[in-house]
């Protein structure tokens, strides 16, 4: 059938490859295959895989992120229609509820505090100011010394604030000391401090009735945990989760925010993590701390020297073929000692003790 062919050779006759055959015979394993060509869609679920892969966050492009995820920020949620009406039914409505479960210590703790100068005005700037300056800093510690973690924790902060406007939009709230017939204290205009964007002279600079939820308090929960998992002094971990608790405290004494608010900021922050762990597939603190490309210091070559495999060790080069190898000494024999190295045999030093024994026979 045209699969082999018979060739004479001195009077035998063999079977070899038919040139039929070996043309129909599939390329081996040495020959060059061609690589399927790149559809569109391998290219885009590549290109999702690369952006779901935690790596090496740049500077230039997180502060412009941030500068300008911010400024969106503030755009949208001051964009929001400040229902006023809807804002102060919606502050009774939560009034009245923390009232019927025994939880209104709002008014209380605002009276209280604020009958202290020193410590309500500290609380004024506390608001005013930790509320960027912490965030900002647990940023920049996670991307000197945490990069793997960073855009995952970042993500985390993106997303609480994002879930935030939808709250914003709408559940317009108005805080306590705006409250129609409540007794709560603006401590930032009784005691002229700079504490709030939503008093005194700024409070045309920002949405007043934009109270839930509190993003003091989702920001500063982003910061306690995320220090708390992964700083490691133990002091630092204890002021990672003492910061939200004393944020709370300042959110309801200077009458920023119900104790409700927390609630929904909370909620929001969970809403973060998970959004987090979908795309990425780990909470930020599970995942590599260091990636490929990453800043780790001094002993970055070494450790990666450290983690490739070492060159097998040369064998010792034997005998040349050919070359004769010197006997062994007679079993009973102990072999001379050759020259020292450095020193020539003298001519003639062997006959001699040969020549004496001669002329005593």
């Amino acid at each position: 059938m045209g699969e082999t062919q018979v060739t004479a050779q001195e009077g035998r006759s063999t079977a070899g490859p038919s040139p039929i055959a070996a043309e129909a015979a599939p390329r081996t394993a040495d020959a060059p295959s061609t690589p399927p060509p790149a559809t569109g869609k391998t290219g885009w679920q590549a290109r999702i895989r690369s952006l779901r892969t935690p790596g090496r966050p740049r500077l230039w492009f997180e502060i412009l992120l941030i500068a300008v995820s911010y400024w969106l920020y503030s755009l949208v949620r001051n964009a929001v229609p400040e229902q006023k009406a809807a804002a102060l039914r919606n502050a009774d409505w939560i009034w009245s509820a923390e009232k019927s479960l025994g939880l209104a210590f709002e008014e209380t703790v605002n009276h209280a505090v604020n009958s202290v100068t020193w410590l309500i005005v500290s609380m004024n700037y506390y608001y005013a100011t930790l509320h960027f300056v912490v965030t900002i800093g647990v940023l920049v510690w996670l991307f000197r010394r945490h990069p793997g973690r960073y855009a995952a924790t970042r993500l985390v902060l993106f997303a609480t604030t994002a879930v935030a406007l939808l709250g914003y939009y709408l559940y317009p709230l108005a805080p306590p000391r705006l409250m129609n017939g409540a007794n709560f204290i603006d401590t930032v205009l009784v005691h002229e401090t700079w504490g709030s964007m939503a008093s005194g002279n700024f409070k045309n600079m920002s949405n007043q009735y934009a109270a839930m939820p509190s993003m003091h308090i989702g920001w500063s929960l982003w910061c306690g945990l995320t220090i708390f998992a992964l700083a490691s002094a133990p002091w630092a971990r204890i002021l990672g989760l003492l910061y939200p608790t004393l944020t709370l405290v300042v959110i309801v004494a200077t009458a920023n925010h119900f104790w409700l608010d927390a609630v929904g900021g909370m909620a929001c922050l969970a809403f973060g993590y998970a959004v987090s762990r979908v795309w990425y597939g780990s909470l930020p603190h599970r995942l590599p701390k260091w990636v490929p490309g990453a800043r780790k210091g001094r002993l970055t070559g070494l450790r990666a020297a450290a983690r490739l495999p070492r060159p097998a060790p040369e064998p010792e080069p034997g005998p040349k073929p050919g070359a004769e190898a010197d006997p062994a000494p007679e079993p009973g024999t102990e072999a001379k000692p050759g020259p020292k190295p450095g020193t020539e045999a003298k001519p003639g030093a062997d006959a001699e003790p040969e020549a004496a024994g001669a002329r005593r026979s």
